[in-house]
């Protein structure tokens, strides 16, 4: 007899609940905090010059990071997030992919675009929101985008590149493309309804999505044990149906080695994969975030000793990879690069009020000319209301 309810019937003759965790998820770790291997772990395969680079980009975002905290502190810009403690989640994933595989970030994964090959004048130009910002000043900072590399650009509205991503890669498997679409978002994320309709669109659909969870222990200031009551966000993908791995989001190698693992099964057998990482963010939330209203010092510092750079560091020192004395160095200069490159695109202006309107239609549509006609008009009868754009209107 056929089953129209799509699900195993296994019948029995008394009541019983099956516990709401039921289903327990190891979680992938492959380093310890001294660099060293697990007893029984094996490294992925990786050749000394991926193994720097993404240990260089590690490197470059964490420096970036506090730099441009700094900046914002001062008034240079006006917004901030920084990656601190995730960056391994995120760099390990992103080396982990093909060069065309796009990307979807929720907002805290410049270390993927940094994998990438995004400048660091691309960088500045995006947080100061100058004329040679990708964007065209229309975002705020740190809601990039690249075309040529294949980073989708970033979007405020928390989860909806969850759904996109699902029909994204769906379109790659209909024009026989051999590539997938990861997807970024953290747990908070996970609870907003565009992340169920997002996993079962795929499942359903057999689309190669990545849909990595960066699982960092707080949604802004609420804590996981508010969030939600199930074993992480894991237990979810096994719910519709989608194979999942949980992963050590501090550990670069198992994160490279469990999204490589999910990039290949994700195209072998047209379906999505969940991953979790499991890290802490160390940085608030924001540079609008005080998180010392949520959570105490003593916890930071706790998890401060599991960081990413360090254990990676490690391991290249202890493979011969890297040499400690040329690293400080080369550290150092990077400061001072990313603090002059700052100086430059803070110089540059901002781009023409024309682009409030361009790149939605192939031509601006006649409201549109209209409304900037009227916007026009409008700041040259009050131009000390609006001093960085009235001197630029012709």
């Amino acid at each position: 007899m056929t089953n129209p309810n799509n699900a195993t019937i296994t019948t029995v003759h008394s009541a019983e609940f099956t516990s709401g965790h039921a289903l327990s998820i190891p979680t992938l770790r492959l380093l310890k905090d001294d660099g060293t291997l697990y007893e029984g772990a094996k490294e992925p395969e990786l050749d000394k010059a991926t193994a720097l680079k993404m240990y260089d980009t590690m490197v470059f975002i964490r420096v970036l990071d506090e730099r441009m905290l700094a900046a914002q502190r001062q008034g240079r810009i006006s917004f901030y997030m920084q990656c601190l403690g995730e960056e391994a989640a995120v760099v390990g994933s992103a080396a982990a992919l093909d060069d065309k595989d796009m990307i979807m970030a929720q907002y805290r994964e410049q270390g993927a675009l940094r994998y990438r090959g995004f400048s660091l004048e691309q960088f500045m130009n995006q947080l100061f929101s100058n004329e040679k910002d990708l964007g065209k000043g229309r975002q705020m900072p740190v809601h990039y985008g690249s075309k040529d590399i294949y980073y989708m650009t970033v979007s405020s509205p928390l989860g909806t590149q969850i759904p996109q991503a699902s029909g994204y890669a769906y379109a790659q498997r209909l024009r026989g493309l051999k590539n997938v679409t990861l997807c970024y978002f953290g747990e908070g994320a996970a609870s907003e309804g565009d992340f169920h309709a997002g996993l079962n669109m795929a499942a359903v659909h057999k689309a190669p999505a990545l849909f990595f969870c960066r699982n960092n222990g707080y949604a802004i200031s609420t804590p996981a044990n508010e969030q939600f009551v199930g074993d992480g966000i894991a237990c979810r993908g096994v719910g519709y149906g989608i194979k999942t791995m949980r992963v050590d989001g501090a550990d670069i190698l198992a994160v490279y080695q469990a999204t490589k693992m999910a990039r290949e099964q994700a195209l072998a057998g047209n379906e999505p994969i969940l991953l979790e990482s499991m890290a802490y963010r160390l940085a608030a939330h924001s540079s609008s975030d005080d998180p010392s209203g949520y959570r105490s010092k003593e916890e930071e510092e706790l998890w401060r000793k599991n960081d990413p750079i360090s254990r990676f560091r490690l391991w290249l020192i202890n493979k011969g990879w890297l040499d400690e004395a040329a690293d400080t160095e080369q550290t150092s200069a990077l400061r001072q690069e990313i603090l002059d490159a700052l100086k430059v695109a803070e110089k540059v202006a901002k781009p023409g009020i024309e682009h409030m309107i361009t790149d939605v239609y192939a031509e601006p549509t006649v409201q549109l000319q209209q409304q900037l006609k009227e916007l026009k008009a409008h700041i040259k009868k009050y131009p000390d209301a609006y001093p960085v754009t009235a001197g630029r209107i012709d």
